[in-house]
């Protein structure tokens, strides 16, 4: 395969370069050093890799997942949601093609959407009661993770092993199906629960593909490394936010439908939320956190009311939500502003925020009245839209405590997380990702710091 000099050919990836630039240039009392030391940690050439990679993939799980419950409940915007899954594994192919050429990006999509269509039999099969043509879909399945295996170990000349390669995906192919075989059993929960689970499984294929991919090509990504701290941060950030941005819009139509999974949807949301608050809560103190949490929850539930208002067609109710989310916007902006000292202030917070919530309004909106194809762009948009904040946010907190992200070596082995499956395949606790990062006399410090402002 040839390699592609133009680095990554996604659009995203380029959007993803700009607010850490902003970042550096609005916070005019750190020096140009500073500033480039910061933009180094999170923004480097392999740190953008991980960051495409980890959007795509992640999103391909939630779309996946979420395309099979609207097939298994005959959904008018069944099409929709496949065309939505389908533009992503067009992104995946994309990112493969600017580093391994057209043709290995071809070859690649080939393999990838076979299994999108397995998972499209598994469903007809379920509706139909077959259970032969399920057999029949998971043995295809089966021979489509043998054939990704070899494409991963071929194309990275062995720094993904075909036998690493499938035990990771035998995770991923059996977390999509338990949590479309436990939704169709109404068990909501569980469903859930799985669908978080892959989204976080293929965060870390995305690190472990682009550490093999950085090490294969040393002289494209300028010898950064995507496997720092600094890029750790960002990355956890990015699922999460990401990943925020997916189970909102999905909860919503949960809401406008009166599924009877709404309940279970809204939980992984707030879920999503404990995740974020117990971030912000390990790097400024668990004061902050609990402020952080009080707030980010609080633009959930102005969704709901206005999800609820709608149902009931009353126009007073939803201007009132609407007027909710515009001052949650202020004071959510605020917090940040204060809470990163100023590097990113808060009109940017509040130019991004309002571009979240317009997104997923559109969204909803347009799934209320039929339009299926605007409210999987716009969700598509919101999902994307998120990398910002993460992008933003990990740079000035790196930027704050730069000696807790040193570290920028390119590791002696693939990390152990990742497609191998060596994780914990359950949720990942924020804290888990952070506590390594932080000192404890690092989080005190900054609670009182937080606390004089």
């Amino acid at each position: 395969m040839k390699l592609n000099k133009c680095l990554l050919a996604l659009p995203l990836s380029l959007a993803l370069l700009v607010p850490t630039a902003a970042l550096a240039d609005s916070h005019g009392g750190h020096s140009a050093s500073s500033e480039s030391a910061m933009e180094s940690s999170t923004a480097t050439p392999a740190a953008e890799l991980r960051i495409t990679l980890d959007t795509a993939l992640t999103e391909h799980a939630f779309l996946a997942i979420e395309t099979m419950r609207k097939g298994a409940d005959g959904a008018e915007d069944f099409d929709q949601a496949s065309a939505a899954l389908l533009a992503n594994s067009d992104d995946i192919a994309a990112a493969v093609s600017s580093v391994y050429g057209e043709e290995g990006g071809a070859a690649f999509l080939e393999i990838w959407n076979s299994h999108i269509g397995y998972f499209v039999d598994y469903v007809v099969a379920t509706g139909e009661d077959n259970q032969e043509a399920k057999d029949q879909a998971l043995a295809s399945l089966e021979e489509y993770k043998q054939e990704q295996a070899a494409f991963f170990d071929t194309a990275t000349e062995g720094r993904l092993p075909a036998d690493a390669v499938l035990e990771g995906l035998n995770m991923h192919v059996d977390q999509l199906v338990m949590a479309f075989d436990d939704y169709v059993a109404g068990d909501f929960e569980a469903a859930y629960t799985g669908e978080r689970e892959s989204i976080h499984h293929m965060s870390m294929f995305a690190e472990s593909l682009s550490v093999a991919i950085a090490d294969q090509f040393p002289d494209v990504f300028e010898g950064t490394n995507p496997d720092t701290p600094a890029v750790d941060l960002r990355a956890q950030l990015n699922m999460t936010f990401t990943e925020h941005a997916g189970l909102a819009a999905m909860a919503m139509q949960d809401g406008a439908d009166g599924a009877e999974s709404f309940d279970q949807a809204s939980a992984a949301l707030l879920a999503n939320a404990d995740d974020l608050s117990a971030a912000v809560g390990s790097v400024y103190g668990e004061e902050a956190g609990a402020q952080f949490s009080e707030i980010w929850n609080s633009h959930i539930g102005y969704f709901v009311d206005y999800v609820v208002a709608t149902g009931e067609g009353d126009a007073e109710a939803q201007e009132q939500a609407k007027a909710d989310l515009d001052a949650y916007i202020v004071e959510q902006a605020a917090l940040l502003d204060a809470a990163t000292e100023g590097r990113i202030p808060a009109a940017d917070f509040e130019a991004g925020l309002t571009a979240h919530v317009d997104q997923l309004l559109v969204a909803f909106d347009s799934y209320v009245a039929g339009d299926y194809e605007t409210a999987y762009s716009s969700i598509r948009e919101a999902y994307a839209h998120m990398t910002m904040p993460a992008a933003g946010l990990s740079a000035a907190i790196v930027d704050q405590f730069p000696e807790e992200f040193s570290s920028t070596e390119m590791p002696s082995e693939m990390p152990a997380t990742g497609m191998g499956g060596t994780a914990d395949s359950g949720t990942i606790p924020y804290l888990w990702i952070l506590a390594g990062l932080m000192l404890a006399g690092l989080t005190t410090t900054l609670a009182l710091r937080f606390r004089k402002q």
